[in-house]
C-alpha cells in the first residue's frame, strides 16, 4: 500500500516534490534564463538553488484562503485588537521612540501608525514567519497558475535581494506568501522601499527595528500617506440608504458630495473628498465605514479594508493606552515629590 502512495502522489498533485528541480519544465528554464540574461546569475548555481526549493502544499492552500477572505470584521478584529498586542505595542514605541519620532519627522508618518503596521504584521517582531522564503515563492511561482506571474517577479526580486545582501537564499524565513522580517516586506518592496535608518550600512528589517520603522515610514510616504488628514470615520443612516452605494473596493472614487444625498451622518468631511463607502459585520451588527484616501494607502500594505481598519484601531488603541500609562506615571511621581518638598523633608 506505501508504495502504491508513492507512485500515485506524484501523479495526483501532477508536478515533483520540489517546486523548482525539474530543468525539463519549460518555465523553469525561462525562468534561469532571465536571471541569467537579466542579473548575471550563474546558471548551475542557480539552477542548484532552485532544485532545493520544496514544493509546499500548506502555501498553497494558505494562499487560496486568506483570513481577510474569510472571516467578518468582528473575527479579524478580535485577532489584533488585544490587550496583549496593546500593551507589547506601547513597550515597543517606548524603546523605540526616538527611532519612531526620527522616522516622523523624515516621513511624515505618526509613531501609531508605523507600531501598529509592526503589530499586525509580526506582534511587534514576535513572529515573522516559518517558511522558508525560497520554498514559498517557487511554490506560489511555479505550482500556482493564479499568481504565477506575479510570484516569479517577487522571486526574481528575492534572488537578485539576497544576491545584493550576500545572504543564503535558503537561509531565511517569512510567511507564506514570502514576506520577511518585522515589516512582513515582499521582496520588491524590501528592494524598493526598505532604508538603512540607522545608517550601520544595512538594510536590515529582519532583526533590526529601527530599519524597519524607517522602511513601513517610507513605505507610507512613498504611497502619497498625507500627514494629519483623516483615515476612515463610521457612518450611521438607514441600511436601505447605503446598501446601493457600499462596497468592498477601498480605492476612494465617489466624491463624498454624491454621498450626502444616502442621508447619513458620521463627521464633517469636505464635499469634494474622495471617499470609499463599505459595510462591515462587526460585533453588534453591520457597521458602515467611509474610508479616505489615507485608508487607501493603508491597503497598499495589505488590499483588504479589515486589515486596514484593525491597522487604524490598533493605533488609536496605542495612543490611548500610552497616555494612561504616562498619566499613571505622573501620578504616582506626585506624592514622592510631595513628600521630598514637606515640612520634614530635612
Amino acid at each position: 500500500m506505501l508504495a502504491l502512495l508513492v507512485i500515485v502522489l506524484p501523479t495526483l498533485f501532477g508536478m515533483p516534490a520540489c517546486a523548482a528541480d525539474d530543468n525539463s519544465r519549460s518555465e523553469v528554464r525561462a525562468f534561469v534564463a532571465k536571471m541569467v540574461h537579466e542579473h548575471g546569475f550563474n546558471s548551475r548555481a542557480l539552477n542548484a538553488t532552485l532544485r532545493a526549493a520544496k514544493r509546499q502544499q500548506i502555501v498553497i492552500d494558505a494562499i487560496s484562503r486568506p483570513a481577510e477572505h474569510v472571516l467578518t470584521w468582528k473575527e479579524y478584529r478580535r485577532i489584533f485588537i488585544t490587550k496583549a498586542r496593546i500593551d507589547q505595542g506601547v513597550t515597543f514605541w517606548n524603546a523605540n521612540a526616538a527611532a519612531l519620532a526620527r522616522a516622523q519627522t523624515q516621513y511624515g508618518v505618526s509613531p501609531e501608525m508605523v507600531v501598529a503596521i509592526i503589530g499586525v504584521e509580526t506582534s511587534y517582531g514576535r513572529n515573522t514567519g516559518t517558511f522558508r522564503v525560497l520554498d514559498a515563492l517557487a511554490t506560489l511561482a511555479f505550482d500556482y497558475p493564479p499568481r504565477a506571474a506575479f510570484f516569479k517577479g517577487e522571486l526574481e526580486q528575492f534572488l537578485v535581494l539576497t544576491q545584493e545582501q550576500h545572504i543564503d537564499p535558503k537561509s531565511l524565513l517569512g510567511s507564506y506568501a514570502g514576506a520577511m522580517g518585522f515589516a512582513q516586506f515582499i521582496p520588491s518592496s524590501y528592494r524598493h522601499f526598505a532604508v538603512d535608518f540607522d545608517s550601520d550600512g544595512a538594510k536590515d528589517l529582519w532583526r533590526n527595528p529601527t530599519d524597519a520603522i524607517g522602511s513601513v515610514a517610507n513605505y507610507f510616504r512613498e504611497h502619497d500617506w498625507q500627514a494629519g488628514k483623516p483615515v476612515v470615520m463610521q457612518l450611521t443612516a438607514p441600511a436601505e440608504a447605503l446598501d446601493t452605494v457600499a462596497g468592498t473596493d477601498p480605492e476612494p472614487k465617489q466624491r463624498f458630495s454624491e454621498l450626502v444625498g444616502k442621508a447619513f451622518t458620521g463627521g464633517a468631511i469636505s464635499g469634494d473628498e474622495p471617499v470609499a463607502l463599505f459595510k462591515l459585520e462587526g460585533e453588534s451588527g453591520v457597521e458602515y465605514w467611509l474610508g479616505m484616501h489615507n485608508f487607501y494607502v493603508i491597503t497598499r500594505y495589505n488590499h483588504s479594508p479589515l486589515y486596514a481598519l484593525a491597522v487604524f484601531q490598533l493605533a488609536n488603541a496605542l495612543i490611548a493606552a500610552r497616555e494612561t500609562q504616562a498619566k499613571a506615571a505622573q501620578t504616582e511621581a506626585v506624592p514622592a515629590a510631595a513628600v521630598e518638598s514637606g515640612p520634614d523633608a530635612n
